[in-house]
């Protein structure tokens, strides 16, 4: 399995900033104050670059001679730069070239039929980049001429309606940012460890800005009947045509979006170009792609995708139907597995926390594997249904560690651990696991995936 290299993501603290015995440690934050903490952690690094030795390596000897203790500007601090990029599109520096997607061999036996995994390790805020989002498709993605693409509205409705996507982008439009996860995500994991990185563990969870049209605006448009019609299936135009019944429930809320705009720009063709559904708090199955028609119905529609795929087997061998919300969870992705700590010293412990039923109110981080926990700071912005970055101070020590976190969500759900959460939906399943994830931080600073109970 390829493990993504890391991209400078840690610190690393001067040698004396903690005694042999380890006895300067964070809850020094308490008495002195976090700032006066944090100063003290990276004084004596800048102290140390004032030195001789220090001077001499940042500025060594040109390969033509000269005086080392004059200070030689770089080549981009006295040349002529680049000019306009003439390809049109923006790229990251090439330093970046290892933050991307990536795929786990063996996982499907087709890429038309596959996942990739965003990097969420390398990224930070919550806003995943449009060219790193996950991606999960089940008969291959196309790029579907707009102009061409149409939108039907049926069923329990007195006229049926096809729109344009000229028609629909001329709707009045709104944007909000929501998290969607695969439904599959840390599915791996139910059994017992199973990848090495928070990309594959996790990487199944991507976050943005999404515009277009509330789908109850297209609804009133067509005159659907709001009180027979309690559920709406939602049908894509890709090979699978893959179906999703929604409940009237929650597009009468207004959240449910036809959507053709992600991060600001047109959505991406691995992304349902030109047309997709966006069902906040929702399993992303339920996020149609390349959506062609609605149908409002008196009933759920139990198609394939709802009667023998995307369902939970539970211990006694049932199984469990529309299960579409995405409980409370949580992950740090720095440190995170396959990193690697470069000293002992001081660190920001960061993650990311979500809930499909709202927002996140509180997130709580361990660093001895759930015996005691510590408030993070949660970073705005804070919305419901969205990603949401934690931090929180840290001073290692050395010795090993056993990082978690446990989000909660306003409507007081608490993230579950492994032994809660088996408990209830044993460890056959492959849906819905929202269990507190735990990183081994080793003696050598690198970072592993376990699993305490």
């Amino acid at each position: 399995m390829d493990t993504p290299t890391i991209q400078g993501r840690l610190l690393k603290a001067p040698e004396n900033f903690i005694d042999p015995a380890g006895v300067k440690t964070v809850f020094q934050e308490a008495k002195a104050g976090r700032r006066h903490f944090i100063r003290q952690a990276f004084a004596a690094a800048a102290t140390g670059l004032a030195t001789g030795t220090a001077l001499a390596q940042a500025n060594p000897v040109p390969a033509g001679g000269g005086d080392p203790n004059i200070l030689q500007l770089p080549e981009h601090t006295r040349g002529l730069g680049q000019g306009v990029a003439t390809d049109g599109y923006g790229k990251p520096s090439r330093f970046e070239v290892n933050v991307q997607r990536r795929q786990s061999p063996g996982l499907t036996q087709t890429t038309q039929s596959s996942v990739s995994f965003a990097p969420l390790q390398s990224l930070f805020g919550i806003v995943t980049p449009s060219g790193l989002h996950f991606e999960r498709h089940h008969q291959g993605w196309w790029d579907i001429d707009p102009s061409k693409h149409r939108l039907m509205v049926n069923g329990l409705v007195k006229q049926n309606m096809v729109f344009t996507m000229d028609e629909l982008m001329r709707l009045p439009s709104v944007s909000r940012f929501h998290f969607i996860e695969c439904g599959a995500n840390t599915g791996m994991e139910w059994g017992n460890v199973a990848v090495p990185t928070c990309q594959y563990s996790h990487g199944m969870l991507s976050c943005s800005e999404f515009t277009g049209v509330p789908l109850i605006r297209l609804l009133e448009l067509a005159g659907a009947d709001l009180k027979q019609g309690k559920f709406v299936l939602a049908e894509g135009a890709d090979g699978s045509s893959m179906t999703r019944t929604i409940p009237m429930s929650l597009i009468t809320s207004g959240e449910v979006l036809v959507a053709y705009g992600q991060n600001g720009e047109m959505l991406r063709p691995e992304n349902g170009y030109p047309l997709r559904l966006v069902v906040p708090g929702v399993q992303g199955v339920s996020w149609v792609k390349y959506l062609r028609r609605l149908e409002v119905g008196d009933q759920p529609y139990a198609t394939k995708d709802e009667a023998i795929h995307y369902i939970d087997l539970l211990p006694d061998g049932t199984h469990r139907q529309y299960t579409g919300i995405q409980e409370v969870k949580s992950v740090v992705t720095t440190p995170s597995g396959g990193q690697v700590l470069l000293d002992k010293g001081f660190y920001n412990i960061t993650g990311l926390a979500w809930s499909g039923r709202g927002k996140v109110s509180r997130v709580d981080v361990s660093v001895d594997g759930g015996r005691h926990w510590r408030q993070a700071r949660i970073e705005g912005p804070s919305m419901s249904k969205c990603l949401t970055r934690f931090n929180l101070d840290w001073v290692w020590n050395g010795q090993p560690a056993i990082i978690q976190s446990r989000a909660t969500d306003e409507t007081g759900h608490v993230q579950a651990t492994y032994k809660q959460l088996r408990a209830v939906r044993g460890s056959r399943s492959i849906y819905h696991n929202n269990a507190i994830q735990s990183w081994l931080v080793q003696e050598n600073g690198e970072v592993k995936n376990v699993q305490v109970s």
